[in-house]
């Protein structure tokens, strides 16, 4: 019997020995070599591109190597190149194996070889280098008991429980309450951004009902305030600016409408799985909500390079470039994920392969960047009267036209033979007519012009050198609109670049429509603007022959925006939409000859004669452009019209101008309906995702079809999308996949940004990231705990914030301990609350606040306070301190520029928009000081809050020093802070001790 059990002991020694029984020697495998492989190999030597060409990652590829040969000589380790080089310590480089190691790999050559799984998942395990599929975040959300404590007297709701239970662990205890004085100010700061008013604190001091402080935040959770803070939070993160970036640096007049989206989704505790998803796919979900479209300013938030590249594979590099920012974001904000690291190779630190970054990008390829027209039922109803009218006001102006033919065509009759020769048979009506070979004035409406520079009036016409020459008129009897501009020129020379023929403009010279030569082409007409606003080339051919000969050229500005081109009564080029047309206003509008625009300076001016010129209060048609060429621009006059008619014609025609005329004014309204426009998401062909080798879109490596991620454990990541499937599909999926309730990262990422504004400290203190690199949670149980009750509360964050708000966590004091920070000097443990500077743009508003200048308009478009201008193909935004109520908003509202800082915001860390910011710094510089001393905003609200204390108390220096202290630190002064500050206001002034105390780290800071 000894014998036997001896025997048997034996056998199960021997087969314990790893890779010797080949049923086993594959798991052996997969549990000793295989994470040796995927820890310290695999980073180099596997997926599209493997270092030396060696893929360690496959039998095969082992087997066979890579630049310098086989690799594996299976049974003979001392003949394999990859034990050479373990034996040497040549690989792995930096962290040679341990010699247990260098055994066990021996071993498993010199057995053969065997291999388990193949290929080896590099992410299957984590080890001490990188996270695999089993890191803590990736796992699915547990909710677990509620800790039940001793002695936990302290607690008040779950949260705290959690709390003392690690607080107990480390051998540290939680801080007594913080003062009521203390509490109010904390809260307000936490939920609005703002200061509470003296009445508000002495209120909730003199409130002895338990449920109190309950109510208090009930009532700021209910303040449309808490949107507009809470959304400051959620604009950093998505880098969100109104500008484009890069060297162009335009603005973006209407991305301010995603601002206010975010601020009236959190006042409306819009549940954050639809928060998030219409951000994602608004557009696409709901295609009818203008608030959908508006919240796909999310995926467009970040910079956009407008300079497009000539070379193909740099605009491809470009689209992969921006492609690589939104993937970037979108990881980061809802998964706490550095996707994008993914890129060019599997991601170093992270389960992620390089695929599904492809994948990733694959559902977000389809939405780019632009504006777009916002559902309107008001704009479309609009637009199918225009139709109408449009329709209507050529029927009447066709009836009009053949009255007036009749007209011409008695007055032709009454001529002699003479007169008659060479003349059309139709003629046009202009407001305004000049034959500059006979004088300077207007022979129809009698505008008088006047002559600058060295612009004479000659039998030829009027002659132009080019050298500050040009014609100005006395400001337009009536407005205009649609028109049409038409003059007969010669040019001195063709190489002339950007001189204006004929010019309708404002008074300014900021705004105006022309007939211009070569600006944007050598040797083209265009129809110059104000910016290029209205311009788009014609295409037409090169001009050949305007300094043999005169050319007649006339460009029309049709009611629907429509601009055409004719020259010599021919049409010269395509004609094209433009955004709409310019209205010029009477007595506030001109006309220019010689000029393009504005002032006499670079290439504006003409070198020329120009010897006749017409202006229309209407856009002419094509036949009567080609008649007025053939006749020289011959006109009849109104009296001559007129007293060829008969009396009953003479009504009918009366009657058809003043239906054209209402007609024409109704068109207006209609056009000024515009529809309101948003930056947003634009859906476009996404087309076919491809892998890149090492990122390059010179090395496509195979078609990929858009999914999730692998990695993340309870949801699918296979999305069951063809590679060539519409946008709408896409991100509505990829959409539903990221806000899944299943999503364990979805729920912890949002649940821990909430903390750690609170806080000061998220309980992952790396906030956009989750993965290897990123900071440990420090209250696994507490985070995924909220995460739950975050969803079995639909969602509501604002129930997430009374949750954290109620708890005795947040309300303990910042009562600092010796011994607890000897413990826990970073407070991860929260003995204490920490204190917290308030950020910026909560500075600003909290001085305005104060000194009662803040204007609490919530929405809206905003204000700006820089000076922005176009130079040398650059957007430049110069800093302004305007003064004004408009300007007293909540910083939230002040239009961000990528390339316009605030001076004084930048000062106290305010973040460059072009890049995600979930943790601001807070540093502390002498520049903070001073612009709190110097700044011209510091010294008007010091003023206005001088003003205000003298208001609300009088002129006792002590009352107005405790009032001072009450508004600013919602505290009275102690008795050595009332007398010393009495003091220095006896002396220096209250608007000079105004600027001492928002100069105090007191204001700065919230314990």
């Amino acid at each position: 019997m000894t014998v036997i059990i001896w025997l048997t002991l034996f056998v199960s020694t021997q087969a314990e020995e790893p890779f010797q029984n080949p049923r086993t020697a594959g798991t052996d495998f997969d549990r000793l070599i295989a994470p040796l492989i995927a820890g310290h190999c695999l980073d180099c030597h596997a997926g599209l591109d493997p270092k030396a060409g060696f893929d360690f990652s496959r039998r095969a590829a082992a087997l066979r190597g890579g630049e310098t040969g086989p690799a594996l000589q299976a049974g003979q380790p001392e003949e394999s190149l990859v034990w050479q080089y373990i034996e040497s310590d040549a690989m792995p480089p930096e962290h040679p194996l341990t010699a247990a190691q260098k055994q066990l790999f021996k071993q498993w050559i010199a057995a053969g070889a065997p291999w388990g799984t193949d290929p080896i998942d590099a992410f299957s395990k984590t080890t001490e280098k990188r996270g695999g599929y089993d890191w803590w975040s990736l796992q699915p959300l547990q909710d677990p008991a509620v800790p039940s404590l001793s002695d936990d007297n302290w607690v008040q709701n779950p949260i705290d429980a959690f709390i003392l239970r690690k607080l107990r662990e480390q051998g540290l205890k939680p801080q007594p309450d913080a003062d009521r004085r203390a509490l109010i100010r904390r809260l307000s700061y936490s939920v609005t951004g703002l200061p509470p008013e003296p009445e508000e604190v002495e209120a909730f001091l003199k409130n002895e009902s338990p449920d109190a402080y309950e109510k208090l935040v009930d009532r700021l959770l209910a303040s449309p305030h808490y949107g507009e803070h809470w959304a400051r939070h959620w604009l950093d993160v998505v880098r969100f600016g109104e500008s484009n970036g890069f060297e162009r640096d335009q603005p973006r007049l209407n991305a301010w409408p995603y601002r206010n989206w975010v601020i009236e989704a959190l006042n409306q505790d819009l549940p954050y799985n639809q928060f998030a998803k219409l951000q994602l796919a608004g557009d696409l979900l709901k295609p009818d909500d203008p608030q959908a479209v508006k919240a796909t300013g999310f995926l467009v938030a970040g910079p956009h390079d407008v300079v497009i590249p000539v070379s193909q594979t740099m605009r491809a590099t470009m689209k992969q470039d921006e492609l690589e920012d939104i993937v970037g974001v979108v990881g980061q904000t809802f998964l706490g994920l550095t996707v994008n690291c993914a890129r060019c190779h599997d991601h170093k630190f992270d389960p992620i392969s390089q695929q599904e970054y492809y994948q990733f990008a694959a559902a977000l390829s389809g939405a780019g960047h632009g504006e777009r027209v916002l559902p309107d039922p008001v704009y479309e109803k609009a637009q199918q009267e225009l139709a109408q009218t449009k329709k209507t006001l050529r029927e009447t102006q066709d009836a009009l036209s053949e009255l007036e033919s009749l007209a011409r065509k008695r007055i032709l009759a009454s001529r002699t033979a003479q007169e008659k020769m060479n003349l059309p048979p139709a003629f046009t009506s202009p407001i305004a007519a000049w034959d500059f070979r006979k004088s300077t004035q207007d022979v129809v409406g009698g505008l008088q012009g006047t002559l600058h520079g060295s612009a004479r009036q000659t039998d030829e016409g009027l002659l132009l050198d080019g050298n500050k020459a040009y014609l100005k008129t006395e400001p337009l009897k009536q407005g205009l609109t649609e028109k049409t501009l038409e003059a007969w020129v010669k040019l001195s020379n063709l190489e002339q670049r950007g001189g204006g023929v004929l010019s309708v403009q404002t008074l300014d010279g900021n705004l105006f429509d022309a007939i211009v030569f070569g600006e944007q082409q050598p040797g083209h007409w265009l129809a110059g603007s104000d910016h290029f606003h209205r311009t788009k080339s014609f295409q037409g051919p090169q001009e050949q022959d305007a300094v043999e000969k005169e050319v007649q050229l006339a460009i029309v500005y049709a009611a629907d925006g429509r601009i055409t081109a004719y020259r010599n009564g021919q049409r010269y080029g395509k004609p094209y939409q433009s955004v709409g047309l310019q209205s010029f206003s009477a007595e506030k509008s001109e006309v220019l000859f010689g000029l393009r625009h504005g002032s006499p300076a670079g290439n504006r001016l003409l070198k020329g004669v120009i010897t006749k010129a017409r202006l229309y209060d209407r856009a002419l048609t094509s036949m009567e452009i080609q008649e007025s060429a053939k006749g020289g621009g011959t006109f009849f006059s109104e009296e001559e019209l007129v007293a060829v008619l008969s009396s009953s014609e003479q009504a009918k025609r009366k009657k058809l101008r003043r239906e054209r005329a209402e007609l024409q004014t109704r068109m207006k309204q209609l056009q000024s309906v515009q529809p309101k426009k948003v930056y947003a998401a634009v859906s476009r062909d996404p087309g076919e995702m491809h892998l890149l080798k090492r990122g390059s879109v010179a090395a496509p490596a195979g078609v990929v079809s858009p999914g999730g991620l692998k990695a993340i454990q309870g949801i699918n990541a296979d999305l069951k999308l063809a590679t060539d499937c519409s946008d709408h599909d896409r991100r509505i999926k990829f959409a539903n996949w990221v806000t899944s309730s299943d999503n364990p990262l979805f729920a912890r990422v949002i649940v821990n940004r909430v903390w750690h504004y609170h806080f000061g400290r998220g309980l992952v203190n790396t906030p956009n990231d989750f993965g290897f690199n990123g900071g440990r949670c420090s209250h696994p149980e507490l985070l995924d705990w909220l995460a739950c009750r975050l969803i079995q509360e639909n969602w509501s964050l604002k129930s997430l914030h009374r949750l954290i708000l109620l708890s005795a966590v947040y309300q303990q004091s910042a009562q600092f301990n010796a011994e607890a920070m000897k413990v826990d000097a970073d407070n991860q443990w929260l003995w204490r609350k920490s204190p917290q500077r308030i950020e910026a743009e909560s500075i600003r508003d909290s001085i305005l606040k104060i000194s009662g200048q803040l204007n609490p308009e919530v929405g809206g478009q905003g204000y700006q306070d820089v000076k922005s201008y176009f130079f040398k193909g650059t957007q430049f935004y110069e800093p302004l301190d305007p003064v004004g109520e408009e300007f007293n908003r909540r910083s939230i509202y002040r239009f961000s520029a990528r390339g316009g800082r605030h001076p004084l915001l930048e000062t106290f860390d305010c973040p460059d928009p072009s890049t995600t910011t979930p943790d601001r710094a807070s540093t502390t510089t002498p520049l903070q000081a001073l612009s709190l001393m110097n700044a011209s905003f510091i010294l008007r609200m010091s003023d206005r809050l001088a003003e205000r204390v003298q208001q609300r108390v009088g002129t006792g220096v002590e009352s107005q020093v405790t009032e001072l202290f009450l508004l600013a630190y919602q505290r009275p002064p102690q008795p050595a802070e009332l007398s010393s500050a009495s003091a220095f206001c006896e002396k220096h002034g209250l608007a000079a001790l105004c600027r001492v105390v928002l100069n105090s780290n007191e204001f700065l800071y919230v314990n």
